[in-house]
């Protein structure tokens, strides 16, 4: 029996639980506000329309690859709304163990526990799933490379620069060991906007130019690519040499583009495409399913997307208020614009072919992941407060040219 005037016990419990619920739910609700709906909109459609090109790509192989492609894509939902949510403070603070897991997986995947698929020994096998630790790399070299630029609290000097090229050098290195020129590339391309924006001076940034053009020479003359990688390298500069040889991929890619036209031939029924004239067709070449099935229309609507999701993520990094956010969001861009140049360009020949994947497009759930956690590392750096002059980037107005 309870006697009159007190209160159980378990009264004040309740009440407790219910404000902690409460402030937890606010909290959630601080964190979920905010997001930019276009750039997450615009990443959504491509993931979406990725598992749709996957699918008519592999159709005449069965549902496979696009059940699994769409399997990754809800699995990179959690690792977006992750990234997009989680304090950008503690990234910052977290930026260095990311990058040395990164380096681990790296050296690991040189081991024997790794996997050679493509002439590349850059994988990990579990089973029927395959992960490629140079794709988490890219965001994680965002991340080290940002911390470090926003520790400068400043234009890059020469010792800043130092320590910077060191960061981009190692996983390059390791990289390049594999070896995977395509993905050294990348790393290279978004260390390349993260130290501009850092306010680097312009021959800061030649340097690092030069770095990249002797990282490619190097690896072409030391004979680490075996002699058909080189020729698919080298082909889109004389690509009526050997049709049915080393230009074969990219003549069929050009056919697939070229048969859609203005409306494409419909879904399902690209002749290219159903008669896997195009190798890769679902990974390296998923562009030549859109050109074929979709036309010009088709092709015209994806780079507009793309186009949307790098003006977006280009506007958050301008508005950022802290230096680590406005390098997060400039490495990012840096990163899938350059991949989406590079792959559209290389389907029809006026860029290497190099294997490097089409964000979001692409089969391949270490791909996928990896742009959905640099997206929704864009989207926190939208979510934050903005300023209308972009002094966080003031360094890169501060750029150097002589």
């Amino acid at each position: 029996m309870i006697t009159a005037g007190v209160i159980p016990s378990g009264g004040g419990s309740a009440d407790a639980v219910r404000r902690r619920l409460r402030r937890c739910g606010r909290r959630l609700c601080r964190r979920v506000t905010g997001h930019d709906p276009v750039l997450l909109g615009s990443a959504l459609a491509l993931a979406a329309l990725g598992v749709v090109l996957v699918a008519a790509a592999t159709r005449r192989l069965g549902t496979g690859f696009a059940v699994r492609q769409l399997i990754w894509s809800v699995a990179g939902l959690g690792v977006l709304a992750g990234a997009a949510t989680v304090d950008l403070d503690r990234v910052r603070r977290a930026a260095g163990f990311v990058y040395l897991a990164g380096l681990a997986g790296l050296v690991l995947v040189l081991s024997p526990l790794g996997a050679t698929v493509n002439g590349a020994q850059g994988w990990f096998r579990f089973g029927p799933l395959a992960l490629q630790p140079a794709e988490a790399m890219k965001p994680a070299l965002v991340l080290a490379l940002a911390a470090h630029g926003a520790r400068a609290n400043g234009p890059l000097d020469g010792r800043r620069l130092l320590g910077g090229l060191l960061l981009i050098g190692l996983p390059v290195g390791l990289v390049l060991l594999q070896p995977d020129l395509g993905t050294a590339m990348v790393l290279v391309a978004l260390a390349a906007g993260v130290v501009a924006v850092a306010g680097a001076r312009a021959r800061h940034l030649a340097l690092l130019a030069l770095f990249g053009v002797l990282a490619v020479a190097g690896v072409l003359r030391a004979g680490v690519l075996a002699p058909y990688q080189v020729e698919r390298l080298t082909g889109f500069l004389h690509q009526s040499a050997d049709p049915r040889g080393a230009t074969w991929n990219l003549e069929q890619a050009k056919i697939a583009i070229g048969s859609g036209g203005l409306a494409g031939e419909g879904l399902f029924s690209g002749s290219q495409t159903r008669l896997a004239y195009v190798p890769e067709q679902h990974t390296d070449f998923v562009f030549t399913v859109v050109g074929e099935e979709f036309g010009l229309v088709g092709g015209a609507t994806v780079l507009l997307l793309f186009a949307l999701l790098a003006w977006r993520i280009w506007r958050a990094a301008w508005r950022a208020t802290e230096p680590f956010a406005a390098l997060c969001g400039a490495g990012v861009l840096a990163m899938l614009v350059f991949q989406v140049t590079e792959n559209v360009g290389m389907t029809m020949g006026i860029t290497p072919i190099t294997g490097i994947p089409l964000p979001f497009l692409s089969y391949g759930g270490s791909s996928m992941l990896a742009c959905f956690a640099a997206v929704g590392l864009a989207a926190n750096v939208a979510r934050h407060p903005a300023v209308g002059t972009g002094a966080a980037l003031a360094p890169a107005a501060r750029l150097v040219t002589t």
